[in-house]
């Protein structure tokens, strides 16, 4: 190796050193115990057992389907409201930096406060939203203890704090859009939507495919809003991926939980970078 070569590698080596300790060595740990009944005294390997009780008993395996449905319906569901929030917040509105300010609060709140301040908003009896329907002589929901609901109360709960981010991400992205193309689309009398539809959508593709992207992976690992929300119940109806790995931690089932956070790391391996592909496939078409 000449001495070019060999001066450009030691500038990777912090990074390289850094990517093993901290990624390789862990998941190449992880693979070996989640085959393993273990704990601080020992460990004593078990193969796929771990795995095949995660895809054989339904109280574990219901977590791969909730995690596969909060990751995309909150992935796909923000989008529409986020762009038009977007359009209307790079508007000529004198309030627009006001507005922004206020849309993005969210964000600056943890998702366990999130988490807590709307399971007190959902309370069956108490809740604020239940109370709001009364006004309107509409029936309560439980929104948290109906198994058929509750995981959607939860999704929507998300949708409403991931907004912010995708509206964010949208209004730059927007602002990015050379005006060039609207005055030629005016030139050539286009009206507002022909100009949304024909200039603004396709010039955002990249911001979409961003959040899309982003908030899939998010989803995948999503474990704080759920927990603090309905700590996987009632039931098993709102239980993911990493919740039931903190269960089987809690309970003392090592082995089973480090299987859970491999199925965890698979999955977003095995999906989102396809996803990712078409995603740029269709933005260069």
């Amino acid at each position: 190796m000449d001495k070019k070569k060999l001066y450009s590698f030691w500038f990777l080596t912090p990074a390289l050193l850094m990517f093993t300790i901290f990624f390789l060595i862990p998941t190449v740990t992880s693979l070996y115990f989640s085959m393993t009944v273990w704990n601080i005294d020992g460990a004593k390997f078990c193969g796929l057992n771990n795995f095949k009780m995660f895809f054989q008993e339904d109280s574990l395996n219901v977590g791969i389907r909730n995690t596969l449905l909060y990751a995309v319906l909150t992935s796909i569901l923000k989008l529409v409201p986020a762009f038009f929030l977007a359009v209307f917040l790079t508007s000529k509105i004198r309030t627009k930096n006001i507005l922004r300010s206020v849309l993005f609060f969210p964000s600056l709140l943890s998702l366990i406060a999130i988490g807590i301040m709307f399971k007190a908003m959902m309370h069956p009896s108490k809740g604020v939203i239940n109370k709001a329907l009364a006004v309107f002589g509409i029936t309560g929901i439980d929104w948290l203890g109906n198994t058929k609901i509750a995981m959607f109360s939860v999704i929507g709960v998300a949708i409403w704090e991931g907004l912010c981010i995708a509206t964010m991400m949208f209004i730059a992205s927007i602002q990015a859009i050379d005006q060039n193309y609207y005055e030629a689309a005016e030139i050539d009398g286009a009206n507002w939507w022909q100009k949304l539809r024909y200039v603004t959508m396709p010039q955002t593709i990249s911001a979409r495919n961003s959040i899309i992207i982003l908030a899939f992976i998010d989803g995948i690992r999503s474990f704080e809003l759920i927990w603090s929300m309905t700590g996987g119940g009632p039931g098993f109806a709102t239980d993911v991926l990493s919740s039931i790995v903190y269960k089987q931690y809690a309970a003392g089932y090592y082995g089973l939980s480090t299987a859970g956070n491999v199925i965890m790391l698979i999955l977003i391996s095995c999906l989102a970078y396809p996803l990712q592909t078409w995603l740029l496939k269709r933005e260069e078409n």
